[in-house]
């Protein structure tokens, strides 16, 4: 096999590599501090589309990460970016949070309920049973059906949440359509998130906590790929997928003297 490129930029997933409930995960504050020392290209990931950039900066610096907003990247923005790309200045009706119609406001879409091209399916702690029955009508009416992403939980202090993919299935038993997933395993979210800081696939790592999600993304978007097994995936799960990882490693820690 050809030798692979040395890691010239960084990708990293957020909770459960970086942080998890709420409090920084040991070694992530030396590793975010010598990618910004370094210089090198590096970005936050989330398939949670509820924060903005500035809402996650804020959290991330409480904790004692500062990462910069332009080195965060999530579910929503990519969605975004994806729908930028295919229907500029289009018209969307949205079932989620701030992170998610900041992200379509920036792109100058419209938010409505009449007619809408896309009906936009995000994270939210609030899934009402009225916003899901205009969702299933739009989209039988002809509304194009898009997900931030396939994350059927969540995590919570008191336990798994359903989350967005749980909420899509619901709304595919009821209209038969199946939506579009930006977010990971995607590896347009991946791409997307390479081109936002000039970043090349095949001199770029992934590191992730899940192999469905994570691993998965990194690999079908062509980089080199570590799981850490501080969040989700614990080492007896590895072998249950068809993939594997670049490398296994116990935590971020094991990191920051590769960079």
């Amino acid at each position: 096999m050809a030798e692979r490129k040395p890691i010239e930029s960084w990708l990293t997933d957020m909770d459960g590599v970086l942080i998890h409930e709420g409090v920084p995960i040991p070694g992530a504050d030396a590793f975010v501090k010598k990618l910004r020392e370094s210089g090198r290209p590096f970005l936050v990931l989330t398939n949670n589309s509820i924060y903005t950039p500035r809402d996650l900066h804020a959290r991330l610096r409480r904790m004692g990460l500062d990462v910069p907003l332009g080195n965060i990247w999530t579910s929503a923005l990519a969605t975004a970016k994806f729908l930028d790309d295919q229907r500029p200045g289009g018209t969307a009706y949205v079932v989620g949070e701030a992170g998610l119609t900041t992200a379509l406001h920036d792109i100058g879409y419209v938010l409505t309920d009449h007619e809408p091209d896309y009906v936009v399916l995000g994270e939210t702690r609030t899934y009402s049973f009225e916003a899901m029955t205009k969702a299933v009508r739009l989209i039988n009416d002809g509304a194009r059906f898009i997900c931030t992403n396939p994350d059927e939980t969540g995590p919570s202090a008191e336990g798994p949440l359903p989350a967005t993919g749980a909420v899509a299935a619901l709304i595919t038993k009821a209209t038969g359509k199946s939506p579009y997933f930006a977010g990971k395993p995607n590896p347009l979210m991946m791409r997307t998130g390479l081109n936002a800081i000039g970043a090349h696939s095949e001199s770029s790592a992934m590191i992730g906590d899940r192999m469905d999600t994570d691993v998965l993304a990194g690999i079908e978007a062509g980089m080199r790929t570590f799981l850490v097994l501080t969040g989700l995936t614990r080492p007896h799960q590895v072998e249950d997928y068809p993939y594997r990882p670049s490398q296994i490693v116990d935590s971020i820690a094991d990191l920051v003297d590769w960079i």
